[in-house]
């Protein structure tokens, strides 16, 4: 590590204005971040297929995908950790910039153009596979965008105005499946990609079964107001009749309690209390929406699925976020152990910048690296098994290099 690093962890983390700022925020979006690029890549079957009985990689390979439909794993908790992030920042972004002494109405426009940002960037990522814009909106940034506007008319509002509001969302966002029909005895599940077992329930929780709910009936009418593009192979995708995967417009209605949940977390970590205090909060209220959501999933009313966003699913993830939230906080804030987190801290502080280049850099890397050092050169070095993940390692640790050159000249970018 560089003399400027060491540096750089034997303190508290600097923003870019200079001022101090919690270290186990950047490094819960840094970590996320890593931990979303990290597993995207194909370096653990190899080793799966060569150590089949070990319990520990089988247990691995489970938390690093996304359940077919109820349930949750770690990686199921990446898109939510970044929602949270995104209310706990702006519980910090808007005071500043009351003490600034920008007015409501600066701000509001100021979240409308993020907002705006947030959606069509998603949109621009995902159109790459396609000639033409691919208009969808179920992706984390878009999801962001659509409900950051509502969060942002909540930051700085009393608390029973924000607990309302999340108590609104969750509840009538649950009445509008529950209350919606089921399919009738003609309805062939094949026909919206919801044929495995896996995606339907039974009796009352068959109002969150796949395809078959208000997200998935609003999608096929909204989606088919945008043009449909025509894929890069030249397959013409005609108009929209399903997600395959189960993921809607709509998810942002019940994400945004996720974002609320993390504006309220931010709050406690801004108000007066001790830090031991703010810590214990954090902790207490994780382990009850932890336990309400469970509690909801295992009485019947509200399935644990985070590809539709159900409310217990809300409730659920939030209350992880806040457990490791406040671990973070514990470890690097409280009792100052940062030294370990500065590889997080570094990519938190340009989130943004590392999402992006994890969709438009990363094949360019990888393209180069096959020209430069051959199609096989971390197999010829790690052989078969081993040489994927030392692949990934490389790339990552580019990526990484890449984000650290931006924090040693003080580039941070904003949107």
């Amino acid at each position: 590590m560089t003399e400027h690093a060491q540096a750089a962890v034997a303190a508290p983390v600097q923003s870019p204005a200079g001022q101090a700022r919690l270290g186990s925020l950047d490094a819960y979006r840094g970590f996320t971040m890593l931990l979303m690029v990290w597993s995207s890549w194909r370096w653990l079957p190899p080793i799966l297929n060569a150590y089949p009985e070990s319990g520990f990689l089988n247990a691995l390979d489970h938390q690093l995908k996304h359940l077919t439909w109820a349930g949750c794993t770690v990686w199921d908790m990446i898109q939510p950790s970044f929602m949270f992030m995104v209310g706990a920042s702006l519980a910090y972004s808007f005071a500043k910039r009351q003490q600034r002494g920008d007015s409501r109405r600066q701000m509001f426009f100021h979240a409308l153009r993020r907002a705006v940002i947030l959606i069509l960037l998603g949109v621009f990522l995902r159109s790459f596979n396609f000639h033409g814009t691919y208009w969808t909106f179920e992706d984390v940034l878009t999801q962001i965008g659509l409900g950051y506007v509502f969060l942002f008319l909540l930051a700085g509002r009393p608390l029973k105005w924000q607990l309302t509001a999340l108590l609104l969302i969750l509840v009538g966002y649950w009445a509008l499946f529950a209350l919606c029909p089921l399919p009738g005895a003609d309805f062939d599940p094949a026909s919206v990609a919801a044929a495995d077992p896996a995606v339907r329930f039974e009796g009352f929780e068959g109002h969150w079964s796949k395809n078959t709910h208000p997200a998935h009936h609003f999608d096929r009418w909204f989606l088919n107001l945008f043009p449909r593009p025509v894929r890069n192979d030249g397959v013409d995708i005609g108009p929209f009749a399903y997600n395959s995967g189960g993921y809607y417009t709509l998810n942002f209605i019940p994400s945004l309690a996720t974002m609320i949940l993390g504006l309220l977390a931010g709050q406690i970590l801004r108000g007066a209390s001790g830090g031991r205090r703010k810590l214990l909060l954090l902790l207490v209220a994780g382990g009850g929406l932890v336990a309400i959501g469970a509690g909801l999933e295992s009485l019947g009313i509200s399935p644990i699925v985070k590809r539709i966003w159900t409310p217990g699913w809300a409730i659920l993830s939030g209350g992880w976020c806040f457990i490791a939230l406040a671990a973070l906080y514990g470890i690097i804030d409280l009792v100052g152990w940062r030294r370990w987190a500065f590889v997080g801290i570094v990519v938190g502080l340009n989130p943004i910048t590392f999402y992006v280049m994890s969709w438009i850099v990363v094949d360019w890397i990888n393209a180069n690296l096959r020209r430069h050092l051959g199609t096989n050169f971390f197999k010829t070095i790690a052989g078969e098994t081993f040489g994927p993940l030392l692949g990934t390692v490389v790339l990552v640790g580019l990526l990484w290099l890449i984000v650290y050159w931006m924090y040693r000249r003080k580039i941070f970018l904003r949107i």
